[in-house]
């Protein structure tokens, strides 16, 4: 069988997506590839001066419309959704996110990372998916696999912050929110999809926001070995295949096929056992719900 790449995407003329953090990273990719394919791309971005110039980069500019997003303020998601439901979007792909980062707040006063890679997705997902027609994808990451989530101290006021720890907390909580919201929509006989997927390690510049010299010196090192780290164009191959491929069930997750799944093409893969835990997932969506005011 051969390896799936942006070759293989579908037509997707008439085609609306959604998606978050489309100026750069993966989401460019992303939003490139989907565009190339014919399809119509909101990118919602918290900087419309950086989305517009990614924008006007793009082959078939015409195809991308910028929605201005800031997923830490939950006022401003609710704007975008607004906006974002107007054009009647097929998939949501929430792909924006932060990593390893000082401790700091959102506008509601959430721990950062958690508000921005979770809490934020939460709200707008929740607010498009009477509009939605096709699927939701969560970007997860390979880090879920150290995750330690607790329904109870998702802002971590009880437990000490460390950035890759909290890190690691929400690209666990994505991958959960994917399962129980499929489990929601197979419950409520819907259509819709919810599919997770990860990028492996991919050069991207979120990794260099730690605020620590030493450790974001030493990251860069390590992008530099081939086998370990992939590009930005081939770690948005596992989101892609996620939003695009007809016959993918929902609740399943997607990352690439090399070792350790670090870099590779995208295939079916697992999450943890932690990870399955229906009882934790229905905890966290219902502290999601009630944090954002369900959006």
């Amino acid at each position: 069988m051969s390896r799936w790449t942006i070759a293989d995407i579908p037509d997707q003329t008439g085609r609306t997506f959604v998606i978050t953090g489309a100026n750069g990273g993966l989401g460019l990719q992303s939003t490139r590839a989907l565009t190339d394919a014919g399809a119509r791309v909101l990118m919602a971005c918290r900087n419309r001066e950086k989305a517009e110039a990614a924008r006007s980069g793009l082959a078939h500019p015409e195809r991308g419309e910028v929605v201005e997003l800031d997923l830490a303020d939950l006022d401003s998601v609710r704007a975008a959704a607004a906006v974002l439901a107007g054009h009647a979007p097929d998939v949501l792909i929430n792909n924006a996110g932060l990593m390893n980062i000082p401790h700091a707040l959102t506008a509601q006063g959430h721990e950062m990372q958690f508000g921005v890679n979770v809490l934020g997705h939460f709200a707008l997902t929740r607010a498009l998916e009477a509009v939605l027609t096709d699927r939701v994808v969560w970007l997860g990451s390979i880090m879920h696999r150290f995750g330690s989530l607790d329904p109870d101290d998702l802002d971590r006021t009880r437990r000490r912050y460390a950035p890759m720890p909290a890190y690691a907390d929400t690209k666990q909580a994505c991958v959960m929110l994917a399962y129980e919201q499929q489990r929601r929509f197979d419950a409520a006989g819907s259509p819709l999809k919810a599919i997770a997927a990860h990028p492996g390690y991919s050069a991207t510049d979120l990794q260099y926001r730690s605020g620590s010299r030493i450790q974001d010196g030493f990251m860069k090192v390590i992008e530099r070995v081939p086998f370990l780290v992939q590009p930005a164009e081939r770690g948005a191959l596992p989101e892609l295949f996620a939003a695009t491929v007809p016959t993918l069930a929902g609740g399943t997750y997607i990352g690439p096929d090399g070792p350790g799944e670090l870099t590779g093409h995208p295939q079916i893969v697992n999450s943890t056992r932690a990870s399955h835990d229906r009882d934790v997932a229905a905890a966290l969506w219902r502290r999601c719900a009630e944090m954002t005011a369900d959006v």
